[in-house]
């Protein structure tokens, strides 16, 4: 299985058959180089979105209907795009697994909120979401954007993942201190990676209190599109 970091939260993810771009925000992204972005959606199969906010979906459409591939997400939004922008979808909900090329996403709670930009102000979203994505031998958790939460308890138990993606940047989400705090807390990983970080000031820009807080883990601190073998 193959992640490379698209910056912020987005992830291109090779796994099994399918090639999933996650939360693909690349226009505007600070962190992504614009004259890679061939590269990074190359040969996707799949768009898989956790909410509808600008960082995370702004590039969703226009790679959809570039590719002629699905977006994977809330019912409600992929519904809504299906009929207003003609695109193909998989929307679901929680509790709902999709096979993806072999790769069996399963949408998880977040908490957190979700809402697209419109001319008089935010528009319904649906609900914001994480994933359990089981391929290859391994369960990955895509955290989406959250803060901790109870629901992690059954999450881990049910779907007992190895590899976690947690967003860890604070301000909007879980800091790293926190996402540290509910791995150890609920989770049984053996690989970490940060994500939700560095892209602005605001954020923290380092995951050093993450990998303080997890000594029995490996936390890998990812580079913009260097692929990650897992």
């Amino acid at each position: 299985m193959k992640l490379t970091w698209l910056g912020h939260s987005g992830f291109r993810m090779e796994i099994e058959k399918a090639v999933i771009l996650i939360d693909p925000w690349i226009t505007g992204n600070p962190m992504f180089p614009a004259a890679r972005r061939a590269e990074a959606i190359a040969g996707a199969t799949h768009i898989l979105l956790t909410h509808g906010h600008g960082d995370h979906s702004a590039d969703t459409l226009a790679i959809a209907k570039e590719l002629n591939i699905p977006v994977v997400g809330i019912y409600d939004t992929v519904s809504w795009w299906q009929e207003s922008e003609g695109i193909e979808g998989i929307g679901f909900n929680k509790g709902g697994t999709v096979d993806l090329g072999g790769a069996h996403v399963t949408m998880v709670p977040a908490s957190h909120s979700s809402s697209l930009s419109g001319p008089q102000g935010p528009v319904y979203a649906g609900t914001e979401s994480g994933y359990m994505i089981a391929g290859e031998g391994h369960v990955i958790y895509v955290s989406g954007d959250t803060t901790i939460m109870a629901d992690m308890e059954w999450m881990a138990e049910y779907h007992r993942p190895d590899i976690g993606i947690l967003c860890a940047g604070g301000h909007f989400t879980m800091d790293m201190k926190a996402a540290a705090w509910a791995a150890r807390k609920y989770f049984n990983f053996r690989t970490v990676i940060p994500c939700h970080y560095r892209t602005f000031p605001l954020l923290e820009q380092n995951a050093a209190a993450l990998k303080a807080g997890l000594p029995k883990a490996e936390v890998i601190e990812p580079e913009v599109m260097e692929p990650i073998l897992l």
